[in-house]
């Protein structure tokens, strides 16, 4: 990222919450790089959010806090803001601006790239059919995660998705071939242990050599996250679709940069929308999700699992609202599993992977994959049924039947849900736990499985 060159502004007109407006100003562009300088000599950078009227609206990314309007000089540099990328990202960790956080130098580039990207062209997108191995059971066997994919985690305050988060980029793999695999990791508006844990958890498992990591803090300025997924998306894109590799990139959270979007749309003075965030909030964040997928006659792939803390734990808020219109599926996350201690503790009857039906049976998972879960969401829905009754009439009015749904219920959430969060499970595993769910029904309820399968896998206890 240099700013040689370009035009220097002296006339500030004013400073308002994260903007700096600039007045005389003539021939700037929109997204342009601006570094502002202080009457001490210090440098920051901002970027033009609009023109108009010899005036230019530039967002300044580390915060106004100490500029005035005398003294403060602006240089229009002329370029928009850019990444550089080589295969050298790989091991590294960045600031949620891209600057290296590793006490190392920036890392040799082959090109830099503009960070804003684009979406992908729906007519040169190829279907997602691919299967990624996440190692937790609960997602590879009943909401399988695609290649090209994006799907959501919806979680609450104070859950454990930031463990599931580093788990996922920690063990994700794709199977049945030899392709390069990579994780990018951006952490947006964390604190700053959950910083740390995440770049301890990458370092000590060894996944962080085929990582990039983008750490934004909850003490930098709220401007900056309006940046880091730009530039980890930039880096996934380079790496898949430069170097030929499939990409996860674990964004978290995305509520935070939805709250940087809100502040810089209320120092703009915008018309507000639903909860008071921009009116073009589904077009902002679509334009980030539809950076992921896969590429006619390319050989990588870009995966994205957003993570969102839904305020309240209110799944109608507009964040994961307008998210879930946007994705393809959702994994939620489930206060009352949260409560009873049970990890990961995603709630399966809210969730789903509207690919998953393409990612697996013969030739990516295993045949009966497809039928033994949804065996599995009709048994584990039928249980929840069961325990309201049992509260109202107690397990001494309940039938035979409804007793063995009740194991079931409990079988699920103890030995196929829970998992340890180092516990990396193989598809085989997860097949091999959800068939012993449904084993403890009778046949004569296992209503959803072919009897060839039922005859291959069904082990009566």
């Amino acid at each position: 990222m240099t700013t040689e060159g370009g035009v220097q502004y002296s006339k500030i007109a004013e400073i308002k919450g994260p903007l700096v407006v600039v007045d005389d100003v003539e021939n700037a562009a929109f997204d342009e790089l601006v570094e502002i300088e202080t009457t001490e000599g210090e440098k920051r950078l901002g970027k033009v959010l609009e023109v108009g009227n010899g005036k230019a609206i530039v967002q300044v990314f580390e915060g106004t806090t100490g500029l005035s309007i005398s003294g403060t000089s602006a240089k229009f540099v002329g370029k928009v803001m850019e990444m550089p990328v080589s295969k050298e990202v790989l091991g590294r960790v960045f600031d949620g601006l891209g600057r290296p956080k590793d006490g190392l130098p920036d890392p040799i580039a082959d090109k830099f790239v503009d960070i804003n990207g684009e979406p992908m062209n729906p007519e040169q997108r190829e279907y997602p059919k691919d299967f990624i191995q996440t190692g937790v059971s609960v997602i590879d066997g009943l909401m399988t995660l695609v290649r090209g994919q994006k799907l959501p985690i919806f979680s609450g305050s104070g859950m454990s998705h930031n463990l599931l988060a580093a788990q996922i980029a920690r063990q994700a793999s794709v199977v049945g071939t030899q392709d390069d695999f990579a994780v990018v990791f951006a952490a947006i508006g964390v604190q700053y242990s959950e910083a740390e844990y995440f770049r301890r958890s990458l370092e000590e498992s060894g996944a962080l050599k085929r990582s990039v990591l983008f750490l934004n803090t909850a003490d930098d300025p709220a401007i900056e996250r309006i940046i880091t997924p730009r530039v980890a998306l930039t880096v996934a894109e380079y790496l898949a679709f430069e170097l030929g590799m499939h990409v996860l990139v674990v964004i978290t959270d995305m509520t935070n940069y939805a709250e940087a979007l809100r502040e810089i749309s209320a120092a703009r003075e915008e018309v507000p929308g639903r909860k008071g965030y921009p009116g073009y909030l589904y077009t902002d964040l679509s334009t980030l999700y539809e950076r992921a997928g896969k590429l006619n006659g390319r050989k990588g792939s870009v995966t994205q699992v957003p993570i969102l803390s839904m305020p309240s734990d209110d799944i109608t808020h507009p964040i994961p609202d307008l998210t879930g219109y946007i994705t393809e599926g959702q994994i939620v996350v489930g206060r009352d599993l949260f409560r009873q201690g049970v990890y990961p503790p995603i709630n399966i009857l809210m969730s789903l992977s509207r690919l998953m039906k393409d990612g697996i049976g013969e030739g990516s998972t295993r045949e009966d994959h497809s039928e033994v879960s949804n065996q599995v969401y009709d048994a584990y829905s039928r249980a929840q049924e069961v325990r309201a009754l049992a509260g109202i009439v107690g397990k001494a009015g309940l039938t035979e039947i409804d007793l063995k749904y009740l194991e079931v219920g409990d079988t699920f959430e103890k030995e196929f849900l829970t998992q340890a969060t180092d516990e990396n499970r193989t598809i085989e595993e997860t097949l091999t736990l959800m068939w012993k769910i449904v084993s403890k029904l009778p046949k004569n309820e296992i209503t959803k499985i072919k009897d060839k399968y039922v005859e291959q896998y069904y082990k009566e206890e």
